[in-house]
């Protein structure tokens, strides 16, 4: 080792920057939620749990079903007014 280095040209922050499509944000889980995703990452040989939950948002999102607008609502009240 040196007794010396020179950090004059050094930049701060991670070695390899993330993912410029991604954001990276700081959210608390329950630690049974990450301990499901670590263990299924570790049944897929290795998989990033991060990953893991980023797909399982997205697959909910999928489908989840589309709220009713207001035309459908406004039918549907009319419909049990004359029903009532």
């Amino acid at each position: 080792m040196r007794d010396e280095y020179d950090f004059s040209k050094g930049k701060r922050g991670p070695v390899i920057p993330h993912d410029p499509d991604k954001v990276r944000i700081n959210i608390c889980l329950d630690p049974d939620i990450i301990e499901y995703f670590k263990k299924q990452a570790h049944k897929a040989c290795g998989g990033d749990f991060r990953t893991m939950i980023n797909n399982a948002l997205r697959e909910h999102i999928k489908t989840e079903k589309e709220p009713p607008n207001e035309n459908k609502l406004h039918r549907l009240n009319e419909d049990e007014l004359r029903i009532a």
